[in-house]
């Protein structure tokens, strides 16, 4: 659902870099009122995980699609949402900046779409409500599943929007619409069976991880060794390994734009912003498409139809692992930023 520079015009790109960018200043400014200096480690390697498991596109049966997590639910779930709307933030600068994955214009649209909606309407308004207090795990499993499949229909929603509002003429609103919605529901009930997972493994390992996000208190002396290891193992794996078996089915976004334009991708703009932009992203990206240079074509490896699959790559495997250590950098620096910040002004 990582949207490109060129689905949007300038003017509708900058207003969402001010929305995304607000919703990040609130996030900060609640977040460093927590205080809880636990949340900082843990939201480095919440945010490798789900870098890592972005890179993992799973094929919709009967499609010729696929699709990957998001992640804003998880994020939410276990960090609250103001350090897990900070967190996939983090994750989606990573991406476009070194991988190439997300246009630069579009970051703005590709933080309220992803993040927004999961962390500030399906968490709060479905989340919480139907997983309760104290949830049994088929009550957690329905409020995993009810609020991803919710967040996973607004944010293509505000695609299919953003590119109305846009201008974008290649793409029908209610052609792009009837498609954008379905693929996604299907994409989130898969993300929907994850979260539910990954929410039990917590559960069972340390269920206070859930209780602080919920009520906004810190952790205190809880110990969460034993969960950082797991899910850093998980990041590793997932990211160095697992991604090399990645659907090579187009996602969501590029499978609903290929029904209509007959192509994954627009033609950008020859002159303006867009371009100079998409020239300055293709120095930054030292990964491009989550890969080396030179094994040009990658993107035959994976992520196209036609491509070998599984896709064993070095390149991969390395941006894995790279892309999900800057994560981490970022997301513990946002954090460490926020509590130096704190102790400045009690």
């Amino acid at each position: 659902m990582h949207m490109a520079d060129a689905l949007l015009s300038p003017s509708v790109g900058a207003a969402f870099w001010v929305v995304s960018g607000t919703a990040v200043a609130y996030s900060a400014r609640k977040l460093k009122q927590e205080a809880d200096e636990k949340k900082i480690p843990l939201m480095g390697i919440l945010g490798a995980f789900v870098f890592a498991a972005q890179m993992i596109n799973f094929t919709i049966p009967g499609t010729g699609s696929s699709g990957h997590l998001a992640g804003g639910m998880i994020l939410a779930v276990l960090l609250g949402p103001y350090a897990g709307f900070l967190t996939l933030a983090s994750v989606l600068v990573v991406q476009a900046l070194f991988f190439g994955d997300g246009g630069i214009l579009a970051l703005g649209c590709n933080v309220f779409n992803m993040g927004f909606w999961a962390c500030f309407v399906a968490y709060p308004l479905i989340y919480k409500p139907l997983a309760g207090k104290d949830p049994t795990p088929g009550r957690a499993t329905l409020a995993a599943l009810v609020s991803v499949l919710a967040a996973m229909q607004l944010g293509p929603l505000s695609v299919v929007i953003e590119t109305l509002l846009s201008g974008i003429s290649e793409l029908p609103f209610l052609t792009f619409v009837l498609l954008m919605l379905p693929i996604h529901m299907a994409i989130g009930l898969v993300e929907g069976f994850v979260t539910a997972g990954l929410i039990a493994f917590v559960r069972k390992t340390r269920p206070e991880i859930l209780q602080s996000a919920a009520t906004a208190r810190p952790l205190g002396g809880v110990s969460i060794r034993k969960v950082l290891i797991g899910l850093a193992a998980a990041a590793l794996v997932t990211g160095g390994i697992l991604s090399w078996f990645a659907s090579t089915h187009p996602d969501g976004l590029e499978w609903s734009i290929t029904k209509i334009y007959g192509k994954p991708d627009l033609p950008a703009p020859a002159r303006g912003i867009i371009p100079a932009l998409e020239a300055a992203q293709e120095k930054t990206a030292i990964l491009p498409d989550y890969g080396f240079r030179k094994e040009e074509p990658v993107g035959e490896e994976r992520g196209e139809e036609g491509g070998t699959w599984p896709a064993v790559s070095s390149g991969t495997t390395v941006a894995g692992i790279v892309g999900s250590v800057m994560t981490l950098g970022l997301s513990v620096l946002v954090g460490l930023f926020l509590r130096r910040r704190a102790r400045g002004t009690s």
